[in-house]
């Protein structure tokens, strides 16, 4: 078997090794419903409060991060705008209803991607350096990351920050010494994996959902200095790294025999 060059791979957590935008929608069509059902008399549409959530919800990551509050404090400013727009009481009992409903969306089993187990075995064995760096409150991300048994591959290489943009990413890799022309960034987030690594640098592999969540996506400013791939699924990222490295090899080996 050919050795690749050894890689320093960055992976985010959440929806790119472990579920997650399916447990909040569900939380969501729940809430929906019970708004639609609060609001009938005024045939409010479920889209309609969909959207507005997003809208709130959104507004308040760019301001707060990944707060674990904030997501059922947007199911409850939702409410209320529909309240204040009907002209309807805001009823305690139901805010609490909603702050109950959208807190459980923390306490959901852990579910693994097809082929995490697979993809972090075939990194680990071939020698590459694995970190992993998610988004959100220590007490939650820990609780998944012990549940996936995720220390056996990443150690003491684990980043867990409230607020995940270019300067959170910068002061990881000004931790340790990463090279930059052998370092990945693995996320299904254009906004906070895929957009900050190139700005900084690194490569990226983008595990593109087909409905992602809206604060995701955002417009890349492509660099010549990284690459960028757009895949599927978890299981196409490590033909990608050692393709790479096998490339990076037969490149270093031109340039040897050019001097």
């Amino acid at each position: 078997m050919k050795q690749t060059m050894r890689q320093q791979i960055i992976f985010d957590l959440d929806d790119t090794l472990i579920y997650c935008n399916k447990y909040f929608d569900l939380i969501l069509s729940q809430f929906a419903d019970l708004v639609s059902e609060w609001f009938s008399e005024h045939q409010l549409a479920i889209q309609e409060i969909r959207d507005k959530q997003i809208e709130i919800d959104v507004a308040g990551v760019q301001q707060v991060g990944f707060a674990s509050q904030h997501f059922p404090e947007s199911l409850i400013d939702t409410y209320r705008y529909f309240c204040q727009r009907f002209g309807q009481r805001r009823d305690e009992f139901k805010e609490k209803q909603l702050m109950k409903l959208g807190l459980s969306v923390y306490e959901q089993s852990v579910e693994p991607y097809p082929g995490m187990v697979d993809t972090l075995d075939f990194l680990q064995r071939r020698q590459h350096e694995l970190y992993l760096y998610t988004g959100g409150e220590t007490v939650i991300q820990q609780r998944k990351i012990e549940e996936m048994r995720l220390a056996d591959y990443f150690q003491d290489r684990i980043y867990i920050r409230q607020h995940k943009n270019i300067e959170a990413l910068e002061e990881i890799l000004s931790s340790r010494s990463f090279d930059r022309l052998n370092t990945w960034m693995i996320g299904n987030s254009l906004r906070t994996d895929i957009s900050p690594a190139l700005s900084a640098g690194i490569h990226a592999i983008h595990i593109k959902h087909p409905d992602e969540w809206s604060y995701n996506l955002v417009e890349l400013a492509p660099r010549r200095d990284s690459h960028l791939y757009t895949v599927a699924s978890l299981d196409e990222v490590p033909g990608i790294i050692v393709g790479s490295g096998q490339a990076h090899r037969r490149s270093a080996r031109v340039s040897h025999r050019s001097l």
